[in-house]
């Protein structure tokens, strides 16, 4: 039991951290006044403001924040981290999840602050709250419904449509939402970098069973060439010695060609 139990831990570790990661994040922050989750809110927030001063921070942070209620994140991304870490494993997933969290904001901000720039939007929306895991879970999405299993396909399309009905992520498409067009930008980065990371997933084991394949021959032409070695050395000892069995057999009294009981009675006179 406790063995099944640390081999899906470490098969889904990348799901169970960050599932584990967001509740805590939630809980945390939902016990802090109300002074301080603005606090947090600020500076987590992946806003026009914030990119340039501190790019890591608050891309690291806004991941772990859920904006709004946080009571249906955990089955989210539940139902999109481990169909994805079931599909590409657990570094692969990391990196499709991290580059749609990264390249969705970076895009949806990028585009604010061009209209800001331009004047096509107000100078307050540079300080926009742009935090939660919803890009994380989209890019996820995106793997589990390209390539994996009809379970995972399930659970993928059953994990987009909640959050495209209820949740609303694509309203606001048309009019260059920062939401909608994050959600959008982490789904195609998704699909993009979940292609190349299952196309490198299956160069690598095919590599494997290539190289098994390669030991396996290695393997087995010694053994026969021992066997065939062994069974010439056997024939050539079993001819060496009836070569020096024919001398002392020949000069034995008993292979004298002649009856035995001829040979031993007398001859008559002449």
């Amino acid at each position: 039991m406790r063995g099944a139990v640390r081999r899906l831990a470490r098969r889904y570790a990348v799901a169970w951290g960050y599932l584990i990661a967001v509740s805590a994040a939630s809980v945390v922050y939902a016990l802090l006044p109300a002074g301080d989750q603005a606090a947090v809110l600020r500076f987590a927030s992946t806003n026009v403001h914030n990119l340039p001063a501190d790019p890591a921070g608050c891309l690291a942070a806004s991941a772990f924040f859920p904006a709004g209620t946080a009571a249906a994140w955990p089955a989210l991304i539940a139902l999109a981290l481990f169909g994805a870490c079931h599909v590409l494993g657990n570094w692969r997933t990391a990196i499709v999840c991290t580059a749609g969290h990264v390249i969705g904001t970076l895009v949806s901000e990028g585009i604010v602050g061009y209209r800001v720039s331009h004047g096509m939007l107000p100078a307050a929306a540079r300080f926009i709250t742009d935090v939660g895991p919803s890009y994380v879970v989209v890019a996820a999405i995106a793997v589990g419904l390209l390539f994996g299993g009809w379970i995972v396909r399930a659970a993928a399309a059953l994990d987009l449509a909640v959050l495209v009905f209820p949740g609303g992520i694509f309203s606001g498409l048309t009019s260059l939402e920062v939401a909608a067009v994050g959600h959008l930008s982490a789904l195609v980065t998704g699909a993009i970098a979940g292609a190349l990371a299952w196309w490198q997933l299956r160069r690598a084991r095919a590599r494997r069973l290539a190289a098994a394949g390669s030991r396996g021959a290695g393997v087995q032409e010694p053994a026969v060439a021992r066997d065939a070695l062994a069974a010439q050395e056997s024939d050539a000892a079993l001819a060496g010695s009836r070569d020096s069995e024919a001398p002392a057999r020949a000069g034995r009294p008993d292979d004298d060609p002649r009856d035995p009981d001829q040979a031993a009675q007398p001859r008559p006179s002449a």
